[in-house]
């Protein structure tokens, strides 16, 4: 069996249709919110589509500490206070995977755009806040969330995985790929998660146009790419 695996933000899109899929793949889920009831009530959905999940809702302190790999899918204007609550909840040897993007929807702005962040990217910013010891891949930002969360839609997506240590981004690659029509990607250091954090607003913009959930996926690539 995988090993158990954090969802912070667990309740929301993006979060939600993660922590089904990976435990609809026979991945033990902790799902995290804020509100521990929310978080209890996302897993209890779950469950209820995928009888034989294992899948608990947390408060997000609580919920960090359960798991060596945490996933952040929360919005750009949540992210710093979430990694703040953290910081007495994460420790030296955890694995985040932010999958913020900082779109200027957060400002009031369109959600066509993208907020200059100080650090390069909210990747890069996430990687300045967590405590000494947790390392951070970027990954998931051009991800079909409303597919994510139908079982029954059929993916056929890219995701781009950024990070500084190649073993790091395997062992969310080996996760990722346990979703049917995912396949994982190495994108490159995690300042180039910049890049794959600006292509959500493209999307965004081409899946408004085209009233669709249209992903990204890349061509030429050889067979074995981990």
């Amino acid at each position: 069996m995988p090993d158990q695996v954090t969802v912070i933000g667990g309740s929301g899109a993006l979060g939600t249709g993660l922590a089904l899929r990976l435990a609809a793949a026979g991945v033990p889920v902790v799902i995290g919110s804020r509100d521990e009831e929310r978080a209890v009530e996302a897993a209890r959905r779950i469950v209820d589509r995928v009888p034989l999940a294992n899948v608990r809702g947390l408060a997000n302190g609580p919920a960090a500490e359960a798991s060596e790999i945490v996933f952040l899918c929360v919005p750009f204007r949540n992210q710093s206070e979430t990694l703040t609550n953290l910081k007495n909840h994460l420790r030296e040897g955890q694995l985040l995977v932010d999958a913020t993007v900082p779109l200027a929807a957060a400002v009031s702005g369109k959600a066509t755009r993208v907020l200059g962040v100080w650090q390069g990217s909210a990747a890069q910013q996430a990687a300045e806040m967590v405590p000494d010891g947790v390392r951070v891949v970027a990954a998931l930002h051009t991800v079909n969330a409303p597919g994510l969360k139908d079982l029954d839609a059929t993916l056929d997506e890219d995701v781009l995985i950024c990070g500084d240590r190649k073993a790091d981004k395997q062992r969310v690659a080996e996760l990722i790929d346990l979703i049917p029509g995912l396949r994982a990607v190495n994108a490159g250091p995690l300042e180039a998660a910049r890049i794959a954090e600006s292509l959500t607003a493209l999307l965004i913009g081409v899946n408004a146009r085209h009233k669709t959930h249209a992903g990204i996926r890349l061509t030429g690539l050889p067979d074995e790419l981990w």
